[in-house]
């Protein structure tokens, strides 16, 4: 209960009167029978911040397409990436395990140039285990974890695949940070142009648009609101750079990019209700980390790339008419695993037993059919170790390391390790026991540190 009330508080102050701050706790929801194979709709933005939905607080544009879903599903306050960078968290949604299970996913993220890492072939994965159970698998937009050929999607069960397979994208000229054009259909080149956004929309509304026999599964991932910060109506600029040297922003660029993605998921949305889809369709919505440069991510500190709650509290919203109720919120604390996890449940497929998920479904929770749980979760990167237990989460940096009481100070400004020291021992040598169980950090990490 404690906890649900501070979590109302800080959500009141960040977002009063939207849909996120005003919807009712989750309860027990009488349901329709689930489809046996539902498709299967998943959204992922790229480096969005916390509060960069007006849902979610967001104070100088609206996102009314994720807003009206938060109306219309369950929307989650303690959600959170694997990572705090792409790569990794894009290890674990495909795996459903901890990114540092692999070493693709054990440090940061897949450099342009890196043809070695990769999801091993022989791995399964989220779509190869869909496969097996007859579904149609499609990605769009960034790939992110492999791009020799043994690595790409249409390697990892995706049946088709239209993206860029690095970390970042011009908007229009899909130049990579090595300064190739990076954009795919399957395993060759793309001829296509126009604003990287739209394209990554038109094909989903392409695909859900199909007639087709069998359930589908489609994962979107778009770029935005990734740098470089590029809006839809910027095509005139000159695009020739690398994209590391892009555009510099403003918040308002990042407003235009975050409306026009938002703008985008309407369309798929609508798309789904034309075909009469929308009762046969699980849809999640999240982000792959914390934000950046104009991320909104109060009332969290930092942002990407460190475990600071700011770098890996991300949204999450799960929409699915007559299965999840419309409107609520909970407390749940959930992370990219549990979305493979769900996935999988909802699909009646069965994970591989020799590589057990890490991940939750979490269907139970949305509905209300399980109440809210307490459960331990571990992040590693080149510069952090955390761990969160219950309302306690544990935080090692280069300064030292640290205890805090997140649902009374979400912002992570007082440490308490020196008056509960014994929760201060006991979740950090939780975290170091997971830790051993790991892949070491890659050499030019912190060697030793936690093992």
């Amino acid at each position: 209960m404690t906890e649900t009330i501070h979590r109302r508080e800080f959500l009141g102050a960040a977002a009063a009167g939207t849909a996120l701050a005003a919807a009712p706790e989750l309860a027990a929801h009488p349901r329709q029978d689930a489809p046996a194979r539902p498709n299967i709709l998943f959204i992922l933005a790229d480096d969005m911040g916390y509060g960069d939905l007006s849902s979610y607080g967001r104070p100088d544009y609206t996102t009314p397409v994720l807003d009206r879903m938060v109306e219309a599903g369950v929307a989650f306050t303690d959600a959170y990436a694997a990572a705090p960078v792409c790569s990794p968290t894009r290890v674990a949604f495909h795996t459903g395990r901890y990114p540092q299970r692999l070493e693709v996913g054990s440090g940061g993220v897949v450099t342009a140039n890196d043809r070695r890492r990769g999801i091993p072939p022989a791995h399964p994965t989220l779509a190869k285990l869909l496969k097996a159970r007859g579904y149609e698998n499609i990605l769009l937009g960034k790939w992110h974890v492999g791009r020799a050929p043994r690595f790409r999607p249409t390697a990892q069960g995706y049946d088709e695949f239209f993206g860029f397979l690095t970390g970042t994208a011009d908007y229009f000229s899909y130049t990579n940070t090595a300064g190739i054009r990076d954009l795919w259909e399957n395993d060759a080149p793309s001829d296509a142009e126009g604003y990287l956004t739209d394209l990554l929309t038109d094909r989903a509304v392409e695909v859900v648009r199909r007639d087709r026999d069998r359930p589908f599964y489609l994962s979107l991932h778009y770029n935005a609101p990734h740098s470089p910060w590029e809006g839809p109506g910027d095509g005139g600029l000159d695009h020739s750079h690398p994209v590391q040297d892009g555009p510099e922003g403003s918040p308002e660029k990042y407003g235009e990019m975050m409306q026009s993605m938002d703008a985008g998921i309407g369309r798929v949305l609508e798309a789904l209700a034309e075909r009469n889809l929308e009762r046969t369709t699980l849809v999640v919505f999240t982000s792959d980390n914390g934000g950046a440069r104009y991320s909104h991510n109060w009332p969290f500190a930092f942002q990407k790339a460190n475990c600071w709650e700011g770098g890996i509290r991300v949204p999450a919203i799960v929409r699915w008419p007559g299965m999840v109720p419309a409107g609520f919120r909970t407390a749940q604390v959930a992370t990219t695993m549990d979305w493979t996890a769900t996935f999988l449940a909802a699909a009646g497929a069965e994970p591989d037993p020799g590589y057990p998920l890490d991940g939750d479904d979490l269907l139970p929770v949305c509905t209300g059919e399980r109440p809210v749980y307490e459960r331990t979760m571990f992040w590693r990167n080149n510069r952090h170790d955390a761990a969160r237990s219950g309302q306690w989460k544990y935080l090692r940096e280069e300064d030292g390391e640290h205890l805090f009481n997140l649902p009374a100070d979400p912002g992570e400004r007082r440490d308490l390790k020196d008056d509960y020291p014994e929760i201060f021992a006991s979740l950090g040598e939780r975290f170091r026991e997971w830790n051993r169980q790991m892949v070491p950090l890659p050499a030019g990490g912190r060697g030793g540190r936690g093992a």
